[in-house]
């Protein structure tokens, strides 16, 4: 039974953001809207995911960390801190950036919440897990020879070491979010899903492009996911965040590998329509870095008492397209 949140103070980082907005909006579900959302808005258009959400206070992430720097207290406390502020540009080249912004910051935010003995749950990823060929077990045993394919991952992967390193988890929890899909992603441009880039293309042309395969072993289109619906995500998150003793990693996925056709298929069925694929070059620049198989062993999740039902692809899908992007929805707008 999922665990009411109506007491409890929640600080939530990156919270305008596409899995952010989703953690609020689940909150917001279990009877929490004394939230304190922080991020960087800057010039795109992500304030719109906060429109139908309940919340407290919004702050400037640079304005919240100069405040809690100078002053520990400024904010009072909060029983649970969510950290999901962060890059997640998988081409963001600037790598002084991402150390900053996704290591030091997540350091320094971790070491707070614990000074004040507040919950820590933060955002780490599977790309930390490269191209999969030292496993993708969330397990800390062997973290140190995971190799990451772009400084994102790196990025993610410099605080998991770091909060292993200083025994940090066994006091937090990470989360490694696999492919996350759903409403709320319009904001990020190209870092869009295939799903929400596939609907428009669909829309235009009725039809799909996605990328050859440059390996043998896989076939175009046979290139494999684990493909998580957002609103699965923020019933993970929340159900970690509400679990004191379930620290460590843990892989958020849905434990299921499917192929882009699965998913191109689902598109096309959502919209009632028979499949019509391209198949195009992969961009040189991101080749030699491409995953061609992800899937999430979340044995742990299970073991920290997630017994909820993962929604399938198509479902989900379904979903997405036709209660989201047909009609111009974000979460929370359901009843609108």
């Amino acid at each position: 039974m999922a665990k009411d949140w109506s007491d409890k103070r929640v600080l939530v980082t990156g919270g305008a953001g596409f899995i952010g907005s989703a953690v609020v909006w689940q909150l917001n579900r279990l009877g929490c809207d004394d939230i304190l959302v922080t991020d960087m808005l800057g010039t795109c258009d992500k304030w719109v995911n906060l429109r139908a959400l309940r919340f407290d206070d919004y702050l400037e992430a640079d304005e919240f960390m100069e405040r809690l720097r100078a002053k520990p207290s400024a904010f009072g406390r909060f029983d649970t801190v969510i950290h999901l502020g962060a890059c997640s540009s998988t081409t963001e080249r600037d790598a002084a950036f991402l150390a900053r912004n996704n290591y030091g910051y997540t350091r320094d935010l971790a070491e707070w919440a614990l000074r004040r003995e507040a919950r820590f749950v933060y955002a780490s990823s599977a790309a930390t897990y490269g191209d999969g060929s030292s496993g993708m077990e969330d397990a800390l045993e062997g973290l140190e020879r995971l190799r990451p394919l772009n400084m994102y991952g790196y990025s993610k992967h410099l605080f998991d070491l770091h909060a292993r390193r200083r025994g940090m988890l066994r006091r937090i929890a990470g989360l490694k979010y696999f492919n996350v899909f759903g409403p709320n992603e319009g904001h990020k441009g190209d870092m869009r899903s295939v799903v929400a880039k596939g609907y428009e293309q669909i829309r235009a042309t009725g039809r799909i492009s996605l990328f050859k395969s440059h390996r043998p072993e896989y076939g175009d289109g046979q290139q494999a996911r684990d493909f998580l619906y957002v609103k699965d995500a923020a019933a993970m998150t929340v159900h970690l965040a509400g679990r004191s003793r379930a620290n460590g990693l843990f892989n958020l996925g849905s434990g299921t590998a499917r192929t882009w056709l699965d998913l191109a298929g689902a598109i096309f069925a959502a919209l009632g329509r028979a499949p019509a694929i391209d198949f195009v070059e992969m961009p040189e620049a991101i080749r030699e870095r491409y995953q061609y198989f992800t899937r999430a062993g979340i044995a742990r999740l299970r073991g920290a008492g997630y017994g909820a039902a993962v929604t399938s692809l198509e479902e989900a899908v379904g979903d997405y397209v036709k209660n989201y992007l047909v009609p111009g929805r974000l979460l929370g707008d359901e009843g609108a």
